[in-house]
């Protein structure tokens, strides 16, 4: 339970890590496990990690005040989450973290955050990367969620995503793209419908 991770810094540094240095890099971490449907970070709590997916899924949302969900951001194996507001700011977290799936996860803390940072050359440049690609990805959402038609984000939802397709639930694909649920099913068989003529 770590070639993803090292691949996954690798593949971001752009060059390769010696084996032993990213094995010491990996000790900073703990390894977690969580039941689907478990909250990892709440609204108004400090979110104390962030976490590497080795498997499972995981999506963050807000309730606004009728009580309604709206995603903003999914993770599988592979990818990272936290609420970077609270787990960088030590503030109270914007959002909830809630698993789709069983997840099994390395959680790294903010003190051994900083410690990845002084220890390794590589671990400033990774985080800074990812960090970057976080918010050119929410920059680029909001920009379209602003501009373009539904079939379009969904779409480009589907392109750019379709590894997320059959294994985030409908419902919250469409929150996550500002539609009603059913709103994207009409899409989804109007796509399905023209894809078929063809």
């Amino acid at each position: 339970m770590s070639a993803l991770l090292f691949e996954n810094v690798r593949r971001t540094v752009g060059r390769e890590i010696p084996q032993e240095v990213l094995w010491d890099f990996r000790k900073l971490f703990s390894e977690k496990t969580f039941d689907k449907k478990t909250l990892l970070c709440r609204e108004g709590e400090r979110c104390r990690h962030t976490w590497f997916l080795e498997s499972g899924a995981v999506y963050s949302y807000y309730v606004n005040n009728a009580g309604e969900k709206t995603a903003i951001q999914f993770a599988l194996e592979g990818y990272w989450t936290s609420d970077m507001f609270s787990f960088f700011g030590d503030r109270e977290a914007l959002f909830y973290i809630e698993t789709l799936e069983p997840v099994q996860a390395l959680a790294l803390d903010r003190q051994r955050f900083e410690e990845a940072c002084e220890r390794f050359s590589f671990a400033e440049r990774f985080f800074r990367i990812l960090a970057q690609n976080a918010h050119v990805a929410q920059l680029y959402r909001i920009a379209t969620t602003n501009s373009e038609t539904a079939e379009h984000r969904y779409l480009e939802f589907t392109r750019r995503y379709p590894h997320f397709l059959a294994r985030i639930p409908q419902y919250l694909i469409a929150s996550y793209l500002g539609i009603a649920p059913q709103s994207l099913s009409r899409i989804r068989q109007q796509l399905a419908t023209r894809q078929a003529r063809s």
